[in-house]
């Protein structure tokens, strides 16, 4: 599957369950992950999205790396089984849920 068709699935999935999901870019840093996702609570997490079996290049690593070491959860996802899984792991059900 493709990392786009991945990606999009997740997003959705995400967003039914309640989630902000946004398209992160970072005009003064490369290699960011793709997609930052809030919950309902205001806690912040993030995933890079790859092709079935693909892995972050070098900079990626390096920037999850800097982001990990500053508290922030940043998760590679290579299929929409694993990215349903960090959704539900950070899920927190809605007040009007």
């Amino acid at each position: 599957m493709l990392e786009k068709q991945i990606e999009a699935k997740v997003c959705d999935y995400a967003k039914e369950r309640g989630l902000l999901v946004y398209k992160f870019t970072s005009p003064a840093r490369m290699a960011v992950p793709d997609r930052m996702f809030i919950r309902p609570d205001g806690k912040v997490f993030f995933i890079e999205f790859k092709r079935e079996g693909m892995k972050p290049t070098p900079a990626q690593e390096r920037e999850h790396n800097r982001m990990r070491g500053h508290g922030v959860q940043v998760y590679v996802v290579d299929d929409v089984t694993t990215g349903k899984w960090v959704i539900d792991r950070f899920w927190v059900p809605r007040a009007d849920s």
